[in-house]
């Protein structure tokens, strides 16, 4: 009877903890309409080519929310609006990737985790109010010296692109990835733990 009740306890305090996580997380699409998204690692339009997410949602830290609503306002004002390709990663899903492709350049080691699974960190670029993308000379997820933000042998449209996407981030407590043009995560994410509950994917 001992074993089955302290079985049932560490049971309850499993779930209030992933319920503890998730209510420190929100869907961006209920707080801002304008947001755009192509969430990559839901398709297999990626470099893994494999789906390793079960559906195409964006979750992220509220404070983290807060800021980027911010950052899209800013965006939009210059006829911008921001697009999204990765958010919110929960740890089963880093160690998905992981098992597919373990290459610390590309992937996170899971024993390390990422911002992402922590809810503070964000794979983006830009897109005009007629839906045209900006040109950011690489595709997402191009691993190679060109989608550096040091890496200057582009066209100038291109260099501008970047800097208004880096500039525009940086005012509202992100910081970029020297090496990964999308990349940002926020500034104030040291703290944030790892998180691992399950993207809230509709039945429809």
């Amino acid at each position: 009877m001992k074993t089955t009740r302290n079985t049932l306890l560490l049971c309850l305090l499993a779930a209030t903890s992933v319920q503890g996580q998730v209510d420190k997380f929100v869907r961006l699409a209920d707080l801002d309409t304008t947001f755009r998204y192509d969430m990559k690692y839901a398709t297999r339009d990626n470099f893994l080519r494999r789906e390793v997410y079960p559906c195409a949602e964006c979750l992220v830290r509220k404070k983290v929310a807060k800021a980027l609503i911010k950052a899209n306002k800013y965006f939009k004002d210059k006829g911008l609006r921001i697009v999204f390709f990765d958010c919110y990663r929960p740890m089963s899903v880093q160690e998905k990737m992981w098992a597919i492709y373990a290459d610390p350049k590309y992937v996170a080691d899971p024993q390390k985790g990422s911002v992402h699974n922590r809810g503070a960190a964000v794979d983006i670029t830009l897109v005009r109010e007629n839906g045209d993308l900006l040109d950011m000379g690489t595709d997402f997820d191009h691993f190679d010296i060109e989608a550096h933000h040091g890496y200057q042998n582009l066209p100038a449209d291109v260099l501008a692109n970047r800097l208004v996407l880096k500039l525009g981030m940086e005012q509202f407590g992100f910081e970029a990835l020297a090496t990964e043009w999308w990349h940002y995560k926020f500034k104030r994410s040291r703290n944030y733990p790892l998180s691992d509950f399950p993207l809230p994917c509709s039945e429809d």
